[in-house]
């Protein structure tokens, strides 16, 4: 699937905590503008309070696109992403209002960027297999086959680890030649077409922030959602359960940890994925970097990001 030209459009992402669903809001009222959510939790109805979602009068008060649109047992992936986005971001020019994509899914950036590679579907049986097999093991297997996917991979994240050699094996090429073709697809389009504006703080501001929402989702109810969703079938859905706090609030009710003992670990959990979010847009997207002051309004932060949105658009 290859990337297609779109009409202008903003995209604003960050780490986790760092504000950038306010700042997105203030830039849809004051530029006309829809939110087509980048976020690959927020796809799942039901995850609501740890995926942080939209208000009901955020998303009364700014339209929003790509939240809730399937069930947790569902499966929901970059490629499907890539197929709504591409209709949704349209219909909204067509509108003649702006598309602002907010959100922390790296992946799902880079992929309206620039593309898709064609991948084998997955094998039930064989995956199955691989998810029982050490991770060490797997990461040894990628490293003699496919040493470019090695050195690039996230090793600490066994699902895309599992993804990788699952490619390799069934087609018996490496995984880094399926996603060859991510390639820019329009050489010519505007600066902000390819432009991601990433909002970036202090390593000890983040970490306040990301402590300081870990114990408003607990407070707002995130042990009773969990045990709700997992009554729906969330612990069978793989994709869902990689959500910080999801697994870790269900591995609580199976009586593995203290409530406190859980409440820390997710803290440490959502702390370690903002450091791979912010290593993932150093390295794979075309990023202008927005630095945010400790206690900065976020309608400050939103009138930078207008100048540089206009005087490049």
């Amino acid at each position: 699937m290859a990337a297609l030209p779109f009409p202008p459009r903003l995209m604003l992402a960050g780490p986790t905590a760092a504000g950038k669903s306010d700042v997105a809001l203030l830039l849809a009222r004051r530029l006309s503008g829809e939110i087509l959510s980048v976020d690959s939790m927020q796809v799942y109805r039901g995850l609501d309070v740890g995926t942080a979602k939209p208000t009901v009068e955020e998303r009364q008060s700014v339209r929003h696109h790509l939240i809730d649109i399937v069930d947790c047992s569902e499966a929901f992936d970059a490629a499907r992403f890539v197929a709504l986005a591409e209709g949704i971001l349209r219909e909204v020019a067509d509108r003649q209002w702006l598309p602002i994509l907010c959100g922390g899914t790296g992946l799902y950036f880079k992929a309206l960027l620039e593309g898709i590679g064609d991948a084998p579907s997955s094998d039930p049986d064989l995956r199955s297999a691989l998810e029982k097999t050490p991770l060490s093991a797997l990461l040894q297997e990628l490293a003699e086959r496919d040493p470019q996917t090695f050195q690039h991979i996230d090793r600490k994240n066994p699902r895309r680890v599992v993804r990788a050699v699952e490619v390799l094996r069934l087609t018996g090429r490496p995984h880094s030649q399926q996603k060859a073709v991510w390639e820019h697809s329009n050489e010519n389009a505007a600066r902000e077409t390819s432009t991601v504006f990433v909002l970036r703080r202090e390593s000890d501001d983040l970490q306040a922030r990301i402590n300081i929402r870990v114990e408003r989702m607990f407070a707002s109810g995130l042990v009773d959602e969990t045990r709700r969703l997992l009554g729906l079938g969330l612990e069978q859905n793989r994709t869902a359960m990689q959500a910080i706090g999801y697994r870790q609030v269900a591995e609580h009710l199976r009586g593995m940890r203290s409530l406190p003992e859980t409440i820390e670990l997710v803290k440490t959990k959502t702390r370690q994925f903002a450091k791979r979010q912010m290593t993932w847009y150093r390295r794979q997207l075309p990023v202008r970097w927005i630095d945010v002051e400790k206690d900065e309004p976020a309608g400050s932060v939103a009138d930078r990001i207008q100048v540089e949105y206009e005087r490049i658009r």
